[in-house]
């Protein structure tokens, strides 16, 4: 039995599963950007990305194909190396942080004063609406941002008010409206 075992984790030289593992990992996380790209608009970029991915696709699957019922390691290792690809790609994905956010802020009308003065004097466009609560009249911020950004502008707000109601949604258009010459560099 232990033979049989020891045959099993011996069948394929390590550097041969080394190389399907990380060029599975390399090929998925490309090809998790590459797909959140081209959802964002940027169809070059994606399709550039698409065809290194579908390259290595093709000499990783042929590898693993080839031999795979003499020894089954190599797609354990195939799998493997998806899955961490994939992790690994989501992860990659919200460093870049592609595309545009809009936040809204809802809060009482004195600190909306506040929080709006905060985020201009940091360069960052700001729309206010009149708004009615429950209790009392509120004012609705909009504040358009690179996703980049997103996190920043969040600090930003609950350092001036920490009981303001923040919601951020992923923007797929964006046209037109006030953008600082600042904000149009850093892009």
């Amino acid at each position: 039995m232990w033979e049989a075992i020891g045959a099993f984790f011996t069948s394929v030289p390590l550097w041969e599963l080394a190389l399907i593992f990380f060029s599975k990992i390399i090929e998925v996380s490309i090809g998790t950007m590459r797909v959140i790209l081209i959802s964002k608009g940027y169809k070059k970029p994606g399709s550039i990305l698409g065809f290194f991915e579908v390259l290595l696709w093709v000499f990783v699957a042929s590898t693993v194909i080839s031999g795979m019922m003499e020894t089954p390691l190599k797609g354990i290792i195939y799998a493997l190396g998806f899955a961490i690809g994939v992790y690994i790609g989501s992860m990659l994905e919200n460093r870049v942080a592609v595309g545009k956010v809009l936040i809204h802020v809802i809060s009482s009308k004195k600190t909306s004063e506040e929080i709006m003065h905060v985020l201009r004097q940091a360069g960052h466009g700001v729309t206010s609406l009149d708004a009615h609560g429950k209790d009392d009249e509120r004012t609705v911020l909009m504040v358009f941002a690179n996703r980049k950004n997103k996190e920043t502008i969040i600090k930003l707000i609950e350092a001036t008010n920490d009981k303001a109601l923040i919601v951020a949604n992923e923007v797929s258009i964006l046209q037109g409206g006030y953008v600082s010459p600042w904000r149009r560099i850093a892009k």
